[in-house]
């Protein structure tokens, strides 16, 4: 580099960031300085804003002097702010998955419609007529990348009708230009940063180097077919749904893709295929365009249902089915639609599918049981009347299904569990003796509980059994109903099986049709919101079950048996889903709260990522707009607690939707910290958000006075309440502040409360905290704030967080704080002490500076003291930067100590101090302490003569003790 290179780098690294009084956008087209922002790990804002940004400022309509809109104007600054776009797509090597993903299809066309400008394609000119071959490389990478784009793009909802007419019209040439692109011999060249500036700055270059073959990113021919085969194969799947025939063309085309791949590799940083969906598409095709060469055997399952469905050979499906619950290989969604499709051929009048149809659902009932499901109401309504037939078929299939030899512990109690569960739902004793007799049952049931069964059986059933007991005995007497409906009421309050509870409801109503039984406990409580909705179901016994099973499976949620809760709730939802949308998404939204709190007790208290699914729910949910659909404010915390505490700033500061944090305050309040968090490196006068966050909380914080006016004319206050103007009442905002767990998020929260504790007039000891100085250092109406409820808030909060983490010096430092304000100076030492053990190793390292500042040691003095501790006194007086020799001889004149004094001079190294002690001693007439403190300064390492290095290990090795002294005394 020369010399004035370096000196134009220089100039340039030492410019500020960010210059005042202009958009970033204009900073990095004034200064040029888009290609350094692109190179930076994170930037911020993203590549893929940048387009958005320079092709809507691009875009923007001039208005005339008669105050007429006009189109964009041509001028230089558009042209380049086009080009910078352009030159961010060309840093993301074009790639369309990321460019689709990220814009919208507005700016995604205007962006493509530049490159086809740039690249000199003529326009007007049909693609479909021009001939690829004999165009430069860029422009024909240019035309392909515009083509697979609006091939892709034609199945897009949210087009607007103008774009959309286009891109139906251009769909069928898009589909014959990349056709013609798969004959093409010779690698393709697509822009980059370096070729668009030299169009930009000599366009004389556009037949130089540009188009020469050596310009611009080199795309091997095999990597571009490889691409365009995968797109071409994903249209002509799309339209297979209405021409069956094009399916053998997407067939091709992906086992062409998959060829490709094996030559070119799977890492190919021009071929954005996901392989898992190609896998996909490839196992469609193989089912609805079987190979000519296949024959049975070596066909896939899935082709092998396809087939068999087609022929009508529905056993040979069951057989399949009950071989796949060994294996596990079919989806479970697969065979959930076969049953479905067989279900519709029976309700329009084939009743032959009946028995399939219960065939089909005992199999994959079977698949559910052993994978721990719930069992589906399906299977409950086809068993509703069982017979011997069923029964023989459903033992045959459990029996099938399971390797007693090679079947894991779980696996079996599954099975066992089911076959128990079936027999307290039969009435007829024969079929209980059926399964409890059966070899199966023998093998993974006790002889206790086979018995007990029976027993259990024999004890429901309405009839005297002669056969069994000749005598008659109490037990054969005829219960009364009362009786029998108190016993399936208790069941009914012990049962969390959403299966036993749906039969125990059934037979309840069958006995009477006047009870309402989800009254049956009063622990059965819904949100009001819930059972206005709930209690509005018509039918009784449907809304019986509805009730009881959210009751119960929001109890076990708060007990924290999640699975449990999770059957239940699946088991509401798949009831509600047949009649009720709105029902539906409560559940939903439930059962969301359910995987939160799942992941939160779980995995999540290791430290790992929830999946991006559950991120992806959480978001839906909070852009979610159905203003008629039941909700809990605790969902909307809980969502954005979630979001908080695993760092998803980025969403909350960029990507919220504004009309969210017009709606829900929860938002807002998440936004305002992840911002916070966000601008908490960087200068004080920047943290713009930090200030929004404080008046937010202040007015949360603050109170209305009412007045009256009595008779002789005067205002007296009558009380005061908390103000309305607020975005939530305070007992809202700590009920959410309770569901964080992020550090940065509860330490700013904290010190947001700190100081404002600190800003009252009358305060005589401050709090301290971590990053105390970025909040406001006044109110202008101190008068409006509730500061008891303030100081309230402050102790609850740091209770809470040392909840979260008692090792937090800084959160200890508060709580210690807190206690010397309010005169408990015992309590006050323990948590100063606790603060320093927890970033010292338990003092075996030195307390950092920052933590054992001089205002702590000065606050655990002043403890000592008014704990009548005075050698402890004199011995921390060391511990300040400059030693406070008049506290600590003044310290040590007292008498009336309630410490070990001169157990404590071997912890003392200052030798002024041991001197003074000496004389004390001397003139009290005090010869065996006197004697004590001559032995503690004629210590060799202790010798003025020393070099620093001693000193300083003889001062931190008493440190060390009398700390480790202190905290077993106060501990």
């Amino acid at each position: 580099m020369s010399a004035e290179a370096a000196d134009r780098e220089a100039a340039t690294s030492s410019r500020p960031c960010t210059p005042p009084q202009t958009s970033w956008f204009e900073f990095l087209l004034q200064e040029s300085l888009l290609e350094k922002h692109l190179r930076k790990p994170c930037p911020d804002p993203a590549p893929v804003q940048l387009i958005v940004q320079f092709l809507e400022q691009a875009s923007k309509p001039s208005v005339n002097e008669q105050n007429q809109v006009q189109p964009p104007p041509d001028n230089k600054r558009n042209r380049v702010l086009k080009l910078l776009a352009l030159k961010v797509a060309a840093h993301l090597k074009w790639d369309l998955d990321v460019l689709e993903k990220s814009l919208s299809v507005p700016v995604l066309n205007m962006l493509l419609n530049e490159l086809l400008c740039i690249s000199k394609v003529p326009p007007g000119t049909k693609h479909v007529d021009m001939d690829l071959a004999t165009l430069p490389p860029t422009t024909a990478m240019a035309i392909l990348l515009y083509n697979r784009c609006m091939n892709q793009m034609q199945q897009e909802k949210e087009l607007t009708e103008n774009i959309l007419k286009v891109l139906k019209e251009q769909a069928s040439d898009s589909i014959l230009v990349l056709e013609a692109a798969l004959k093409l011999n010779n690698d393709l060249y697509v822009h980059t940063m370096r070729t668009l500036d030299l169009l930009a700055v000599e366009p004389g270059m556009v037949n130089g180097e540009t188009e020469s073959s050596t310009a611009g990113l080199k795309i091997k021919t095999e990597e571009m077919q490889c691409q365009v085969c995968y797109d071409l194969g994903a249209a002509y799947f799309q339209q297979g749904s209405t021409n069956p025939a094009v399916y053998e063309n997407a067939r091709e085309k992906f086992f062409r893709t998959k060829e490709l791949i094996a030559e070119i590799g799977s890492l190919s940083l021009h071929c954005t295929i996901d392989e898992k969906r190609l896998a996909g598409y490839c196992q469609a095709c193989d089912v609805l365009v079987p190979s000519s060469d296949s024959t049975t055997q070596q066909l896939t399952p899935y082709s092998q249902v396809h087939i068999c469905l087609r022929s009508g050979n529905y056993q040979e499906v069951i057989k399949i089915f009950v071989e796949d619950n060994l294996t596990f290989s079919l989806p479970v969604r697969f065979r959930q639609s076969v049953l479905r499709e067989l279900f519709q051929k029976a309700q329009q009048g084939n009743e032959a599918l009946d028995e399939i149809c219960f065939k089909v659902c005992a199999c994959n009932t079977v698949r559910d049981v052993l994978e721990g499901r719930t069992i589906s109401v399906q299977f409950n309504q086809l068993f509703l009347r069982p017979n011997k037939e069923k029964i023989d078929f459903l033992l045959e299939v459990c029996s099938r299904s399971i390797n007693l030899e090679k079947a894991s512990e779980p696996l079996k109690g599954n099975m066992a569990a089911f076959l128990k569960n079936v027999c307290l739902g039969l009435e007829d004793l024969q079929y209980v003796f059926m399964i409890s007799s059966h070899e199966l049952s023998i093998t993974l049931l006790k002889d206790e509980e086979r018995q007990l069964l029976v027993d259990q059986m024999r004890k429901r059933s309405p009839r005297v059994n002669l056969c069994i007991k000749p005598v008659t005995s109490f037990y054969d007497i005829p219960a009364s109903a009362s009786v029998s409906i108190g016993q399936l009421e208790h069941q009914l309050i012990l049962s969390v099986d959403p299966w036993r509870i749906r039969q125990i409801l059934i037979e309840l109503h069958g006995m009477t049709s006047e009870r309402e039984f989800w009254t049956v406990s009063n622990k059965w409580e819904l949100p009001l919101v819930y059972s206005s909705v709930i209690l509005g179901i018509k039918d009784n016994l449907t809304r019986d079950l509805v009730y009881i099973l959210m009751a119960k499976g929001l109890h076990c949620s708060t007990v924290k048996d999640f699975s449990h809760a999770k059957q239940l709730f699946a088991a509401c939802l798949e009831l509600v889903t047949e009649f009720s949308p709105k029902l539906r998404q409560v559940m939903l939204n439930e059962m969301l709260l359910l995987d939160i709190y799942t992941h939160e007790a779980g995995t999540g208290q290791s430290g790992e990522r929830p999946p991006s699914d559950l991120i992806s729910r959480v978001r839906g949910y909070l852009e979610m707009r159905l203003p008629d659909i039941p909700f809990r404010q605790v969902i909307s915390e809980e969502c954005v607690a979630f979001m908080l505490n695993w760092r998803e700033n980025e969403y909350l500061t960029l990507q919220v939707p504004a009309f969210l944090l017009q709606s829900n305050p929860f938002v807002k309040l998440g936004q305002l910290l992840a911002a916070t968090c966000k601008e908490l490196p960087g200068p004080k006068e920047s943290r713009r958000t930090a200030k929004d966050l404080w008046e937010v909380v202040v007015q949360i914080c603050s109170v209305s006075s009412q007045h009256k006016r009595g008779n002789d004319g005067r205002v007296s206050l009558i009380k005061q309440r908390e103000s309305t103007l607020g975005i939530m009442y305070r007992s809202e905002l700590l009920s959410f502040l309770k569901r964080l767990r992020e550090p940065l998020v509860l330490t700013i929260i904290l010190s947001l409360f700190v100081k404002l504790h600190n800003v009252r007039e009358d305060i005589v000891n401050d709090i301290t905290a971590e990053h105390i100085s970025i909040w406001p250092s006044s109110i202008p109406n101190l008068q409006s704030v509730d500061f008891e409820a303030v100081a309230i808030t402050v102790k609850e909060l740091v209770r809470y967080a040392l909840s979260i983490n008692p090792n937090n010096h800084s959160w200890l430092i508060i709580q210690a704080d807190i206690y010397f304000a309010t005169n408990q100076y015992s309590a006050a030492l323990h948590y100063y002490l606790q603060a320093g053990a927890v970033c010292s190793d338990f003092f075996n390292k030195a307390v950092p500076p920052d933590v054992y500042t001089d205002q702590v040691i000065k606050r655990m003095i002043k403890c000592c003291s008014l704990l009548n501790c005075h050698t402890q006194v004199a011995i921390l007086c060391q511990f300040l930067r400059e030693i406070d020799y008049k506290t600590a001889f003044k310290s040590l004149q007292e008498q009336n100590s309630h410490d070990a004094m001169d157990s404590y001079y071997d912890y003392i190294w200052d030798v002024t101090i041991l001197e003074y002690l000496t004389y004390l001693h001397h003139k009290r007439g005090e010869t065996d302490k006197r004697q004590i403190a001559i032995k503690a300064i004629g210590q060799t390492e202790l010798n003025a003569s020393n070099p620093e290095e001693v000193l300083q290990l003889a001062a931190q090795r008493r440190k060390k003790k009398f700390l480790q002294a202190m905290a077993k005394l106060y501990f």
